[in-house]
């Protein structure tokens, strides 16, 4: 691509070529000489026409035959020299001839310096074109790049995030699920001992329930130990009053050890019964013991009083006897 300073330099020497030029037909100018005139003294001469002899049968005339002119030899030449022949059209002289072609060359020469400039300009922005064109090329097939990966990580962002949501439903599930069958469970339990404390109670009429309160008396109430303290009778008459209630499961072992926490009020009413760890029992009978807590209230109080606890834990036993 031609640039403004080349431009300005095909201009100059131009202008200096055409000055050239100009300055060649001045001095070819001045170089032609114009032909000498000659002048010479005297009178210029003058030719008479003379006429044709007459005819042999006419008589000469009488005048005097004029006397001959003497023409001299030399005002001849000299006068076709001095003649004034045309002026040729000027014509440079070989100095000028030979000179004025002498700018022709000079375009040659500068001329092509101009043409490689010109093509090594156009060169560079051709290739500074194409690398901008390849860099282009590049960024784009980068980003195309660059956008293909995002979307795969996404992609595989979502595939991670939907497997998480599944599994945790399934975990939720199989919560849902295993609530579900324990619930059914322990209403199978429950309606179990239920059927089974029912038989009980038809085989045992409450007229015949055991209570230590009205048969013994307190100094008389123990397990044969060597506890001979209040509160050691008042944790063996809750537990006799407790398993004289029990309804033994079929499920029951012998070799029962387990604890038992109760929660009263004043009077011996039972708030809650729980049975804790340790304990060897399977859940059906560690519901029916909890059970027959529930079914001895109210608990033992009368001569107890001093020695009452709100809260009480003993440890409920079945050897099979």
């Amino acid at each position: 691509m031609e640039t403004s300073q080349d431009k300005w330099v095909s201009l100059l020497l131009a202008i200096g070529l055409h000055l050239a030029l100009f300055g060649l037909l001045f001095v070819g100018a001045l170089w032609h000489t114009q032909p000498e005139v000659l002048s010479i003294r005297g009178e210029p001469i003058e030719a008479m026409l003379m006429s044709a002899p007459p005819p042999s049968g006419a008589k000469p005339s009488q005048k005097p035959a004029p006397k001959p002119v003497e023409r001299p030899a030399q005002p001849k030449p000299e006068e076709r020299e001095t003649a004034p022949a045309p002026q040729p059209k000027p014509s440079p002289s070989p100095q000028t001839a030979n000179e004025a072609p002498q700018p022709k060359p000079q375009t040659p020469v500068a001329q092509p310096d101009t043409v490689d400039r010109e093509k090594a300009a156009r060169a560079a922005l051709a290739e500074r074109e194409k690398a901008e064109q390849e860099q282009k090329e590049r960024r784009r097939q980068e980003q195309i790049l660059l956008d293909e990966q995002k979307k795969q990580e996404e992609a595989e962002r979502m595939q991670r995030l939907r497997q998480q949501e599944e599994e945790r439903q399934k975990q939720l599930e199989d919560i849902r699920r295993q609530r579900e069958e324990a619930e059914k469970k322990r209403k199978r339990e429950q309606e179990a001992l239920q059927q089974l404390a029912d038989r009980r109670a038809s085989q045992n009429p409450p007229a015949q329930r055991v209570d230590t309160r009205e048969t013994r008396p307190v100094q008389e109430i123990g397990n044969r130990g060597v506890d001979e303290s209040l509160l050691g009778r008042y944790k063996v008459a809750i537990q006799q009053l407790v398993m004289a209630n029990w309804s033994r499961p079929e499920t029951a072992q012998a070799g029962i050890r387990c604890s038992l926490k109760i929660v009263q009020i004043i009077g011996g009413e039972v708030i809650q019964a729980s049975v804790i760890s340790p304990c060897n029992a399977d859940p059906l009978t560690r519901r029916s013991i909890e059970a027959a807590v529930l079914k001895a209230q109210p608990l033992p109080y009368q001569g107890f009083e001093s020695v009452f606890q709100r809260e009480i834990v003993f440890n409920f036993t079945y050897d099979g006897n």
